[in-house]
């Protein structure tokens, strides 16, 4: 069964293969590095890496490149207002991404490339619209791409530009999703602002048009699939598709991936809301990079995910479940022989996770087989009926699986401990409330316990001690006369 994928273009859900080679060519939006990476920009940056490790686990080559943004508004006025140069502004956040993307177990791209190594080619690229007529300059030296030149524009959001107004134009990166006008290519200097020199004048590029020049250079003018936050679809690959297409005449790229936002505690994540997390706001919690991979992954790309910490916890004890049950199944002590029903389950548990992952990357589908495996294997484990010949294809089960989600290496605990030391190294923990939330869950099990066995023997003075500290560590502790509970605030 070939692997079917909703494709924005169309707006249906389509089989995907590659055009040629057996190579996937796949261009991905990859960070504008102006700050440190928040959990929604990762639950896109997961996705596509759950994609790029089914399509290699099916037998497919890649040719990914991701692109690093490293010039636009927002960074050239920070850098510009901190007094450092473009390069000098980004570079930390550009490297705090890459770890950030070891420390979730994303898999690197063949490429990534930064936008303001390929400034030259944009600029040339510019100049081949103009000669078509089919970008403008303005009298400040700034460039334009004319809509009216695309007749198609619309066409991947599905918005009628019908009735725009001729010659209205918007040089800002970002602006109203329902509004279209002719968007800068090319942005002259302003006084105290970042420029390069170039075949078309001074200035420099336009979002836009950074990704479309990328994406061929290493691509070609035509590839498989490009990805991204459904954020984007409007303008940023609205923009692409028109500017890349009017050049070549060709399909700029033949499927589009766009993975849904996530909420925050059932709110839209916002620092107003008090609910802004980067990935190192939450490894500074304690909190487990294997259960926010797990808790990303948990949801369909197409559909939107609710993040809260009540399913990171329950993300770590899932993650557990299956570490737990490999590390049985591999140091059990078992009769020679097999068991053919376990034999069937793992034959069962692999076929339905592949079905799951062709089915438009159904990853609850996956997780489905994986843990209804993991339930029988235990109970037959519990009852003795595992035989030495079971091992491995339970084993091989779990290998297909981590393949995809990258969950069971237990690794956790040192990637804190990393996160940690490099947030004292810059010098966030001092002072700051942060400090008090360097707390893991299985700490916060192990307090727990102290503070029921304090309060047994009557040690009161202590028990309430505990439940000081770990308030202080943001943690809400709950008596119920079903037990105790927790939470994170």
């Amino acid at each position: 069964m070939p692997l079917k994928l909703y494709n924005t273009l169309s707006n249906k859900v389509e089989e995907f293969a590659p055009e040629k080679d057996n190579t996937v060519r796949m261009y991905d939006c990859g960070p504008t590095v102006y700050d440190y990476g928040h959990i929604g920009n990762f639950r896109t940056f997961v996705a596509v890496d759950i994609l790029r490790r089914f399509l290699l686990q099916s037998g497919y080559k890649m040719q990914q490149v991701m692109n690093i943004t490293d010039v636009d508004d927002k960074i050239i006025r920070n850098a510009a207002r901190d007094g450092k140069s473009v390069q000098e502004y980004t570079r930390p956040y550009e490297e705090a991404f890459l770890e950030d993307m070891g420390t979730l177990n994303m898999e690197r791209p063949e490429k990534i490339v930064r936008a303001t190594e390929h400034i030259a080619e944009m600029a040339q690229f510019i100049k081949k619209l103009v000669d078509k007529g089919i970008a403008y300059r303005t009298d400040d030296g700034s460039y334009y791409f004319s809509i009216a030149k695309f007749p198609e524009y619309g066409k991947l959001s599905k918005k009628d530009f019908g009735g725009i107004e001729a010659g209205a134009r918007v040089d800002v990166d970002e602006y109203e999703k329902d509004n279209a006008r002719d968007f800068a290519v090319w942005k002259a200097p302003k006084p105290g602002e970042a420029f390069w020199e170039s075949v078309i004048g001074p200035g420099r590029p336009g979002w836009h048009i950074e990704c479309s020049v990328m994406s061929m250079k290493y691509l070609g003018d035509s590839f498989d699939l490009h990805a991204g936050g459904e954020d984007l679809t409007f303008p940023h690959h609205e923009n692409e598709i028109a500017q890349s297409e009017s050049l070549t005449g060709k399909t700029f790229s033949r499927f589009w991936m766009h993975v849904r936002f996530l909420l925050v505690e059932g709110k839209k994540m916002s620092k107003s809301e008090g609910n802004f997390y980067t990935l190192r706001d939450l490894l500074l919690k304690g909190i487990k990079p294997s259960a926010i991979r797990f808790l990303l992954t948990s949801v369909p790309y197409t559909k939107q995910l609710n993040f809260t910490f009540d399913g990171l916890t329950q993300g770590a004890k899932s993650v557990e479940r299956l570490r737990d049950f490999k590390s049985r199944i591999e140091k059990a002590q078992l009769q020679a022989g097999k068991n053919e029903k376990i034999q069937k389950l793992a034959e069962d548990t692999r076929a339905e996770m592949t079905a799951g992952m062709q089915d438009d990357l159904n990853t609850a589908r996956a997780l489905g087989a994986i843990f209804d495996m993991v339930r029988e294997g235990n109970i037959a484990a519990d009852a003795g009926e595992l035989k030495q010949e079971d091992k491995a294809p339970l084993l091989a089960a779990l290998q297909q699986f981590d393949e995809i989600f990258a969950v069971i290496k237990d690794d956790d605990q040192e990637k804190i401990a990393r996160a940690t030391d490099w947030a004292k190294a810059h010098g966030l923990l001092e002072g700051s409330q942060l400090s008090a939330s360097v707390i893991s869950d299985k700490e916060v099990d192990d307090l727990i316990t102290e503070r029921t066995n304090a309060k047994k023997s009557r040690d009161f003075a202590r028990a309430d001690a505990i439940r000081k500290q770990l308030t202080e560590a943001g943690i809400v502790v709950e008596d119920t006369k079903d037990g105790i509970r927790w939470k994170r605030k």
